[in-house]
């Protein structure tokens, strides 16, 4: 039987769940759709993906492209809707069978309608859940539904009831006439109309995308430096790579698994040491879960102004405002600080992050859905659920059953006493 892989964000042959369902068959195929859409400027005035995050995209789907090719598998390429390729494709291989990644957000599922109602009767779409640590299935919920709205109390069930499934080895090679004739390549920043750049100096994410990579972060991170021990000591840092893992980006398109991560850190606990820091690597994993469940549980509520929570606040939509907190032009100097490295190099700290989206929404009580969209386009590491999960819990309309405020001096006096941070970013303006 022919089948065909549609990767979307699962862009690694290394515990991927589709990919080796596909491979028990006789021919595969595999193929990426880049929606043209997501390079024009949406609703709220920001493409969906500027310049850092697809640069970060198409690196790792050149990678992904080799591995495939290593496993005698073509990976095709099209800057097209996956309605507009994915039909044809079918037909012309004679697929019965596609298997991909389960989504669950609007357009994702939109996208999958629209690829079905083009398609002939008798194809098989086989989706399988692998974004996760915790598997849907091995929750100890009975429904979505009874997710608790606090993910303390989602976190102690879970680490008390569920398990970790085992990582997914490598499929084996196919035999090589599984390879097409016909090749695709995967183009450059310059081809989708970007202009070419090299990593700032001072990014404290100067890594490049794809399998290959993050594979080489694991083994810089716990095994050479061995920072993983010093984690959560470390992970509010604001200047460097090492303050923490910086697997986020990897993780949201899906070039490397939760689970794989979480194996390397058992590995890690029962070889050098476990402790609070290596802990604290997996209690990020959790989070990272709960906000997929979130956003599972409520669907659309998560891109509502009144969030999962339906709260009705004052919200203001000044462009002016906005421009000042892009351009880091506001009366904080550490938001401002945080918000010209974001320009500048795609990355934001953890703790820069809340404090940006708490002074947007909170101090300058603005729509906190613009700040969500301008994160969404920017960021290196962006992932729909934590994205948008995160910036509710900021913002009042969301997980955060304290609905606390940052104080923004304090916040600096605490994690930049000395002003080294904000003094790096700050003497050079944006724009």
């Amino acid at each position: 039987m022919n089948t065909l892989v549609w990767f979307r964000n699962d862009l690694r042959v290394s515990d991927n769940q589709s990919l080796t369902l596909a491979c028990k068959e006789k021919k595969v195929i595999a193929v990426y759709c880049l929606d043209p859409e997501l390079l024009i400027e949406g609703p709220y005035g920001f493409r969906k993906m500027e310049k850092y995050r697809v640069k970060f995209l198409l690196e790792s789907l050149k990678v992904l492209q080799d591995n495939l090719a290593s496993l005698n598998i073509s990976l095709l390429f099209y800057l097209k809707k996956p309605k507009e390729i994915l039909p044809s494709l079918i037909e012309k291989h004679h697929i019965k069978q596609v298997y991909l990644q389960k989504e669950w957000t609007k357009n994702e599922v939109n996208e999958l309608v629209q690829v079905k109602q083009q398609c002939p009767s008798g194809i098989s779409f086989i989706e399988s859940y692998d974004q996760f640590l915790f598997h849907p299935s091995d929750l100890p919920y009975a429904e979505v539904s009874n997710i608790p709205e606090v993910f303390t109390t989602f976190r102690k069930k879970c680490e008390k009831y569920s398990k970790v499934r085992p990582a997914i080895s490598r499929p084996a090679a196919k035999p090589s006439e599984n390879l097409l004739s016909d090749k695709t390549s995967v183009p450059n920043l310059s081809d989708l109309g970007f202009i070419p750049f090299n990593p700032h100096p001072h990014s404290a994410f100067p890594f490049e995308g794809g399998e290959n990579a993050a594979m080489e972060r694991i083994q810089e991170y716990f095994w050479d430096t061995r920072k993983l021990a010093f984690y959560k000591r470390t992970r509010n840092g604001l200047m460097g790579k090492d303050y923490s893992s910086k697997l986020s980006a990897w993780l949201a398109n899906g070039s490397i698994s939760a689970r794989t991560i979480y194996w390397a850190i058992q590995e890690f606990e029962n070889k050098v040491i476990k402790n609070q820091d290596t802990y604290w690597l997996v209690f990020e994993l959790i989070w990272r879960d709960y906000f997929k469940y979130v956003s599972m549980k409520h669907g659309h509520k998560i891109f509502t102004l009144g969030g999962i929570l339906n709260k009705s606040y004052d919200w203001g939509n000044s462009e002016t405002t906005k421009l000042s907190w892009i351009h880091g032009t506001t009366k904080e100097p550490f938001v401002n600080a945080n918000m010209i490295e974001l320009a500048k190099t795609g990355w934001m700290s953890n703790r820069g992050r809340q404090n940006v989206a708490s002074y947007w929404a909170k101090e300058l009580k603005q729509d906190w859905r613009i700040g969500a969209a301008y994160f969404e386009s920017i960021l290196i590491d962006y992932d729909v659920h934590s994205n948008w999960g995160n910036w509710m819990y900021n913002s009042g309309v969301g997980n955060d059953p304290r609905d606390r405020k940052f104080n923004i001096k304090r916040q600096a006096e605490l994690y930049d006493p000395a002003g080294k941070f904000q003094n790096l970013w700050l003497q050079d303006t944006l724009f």
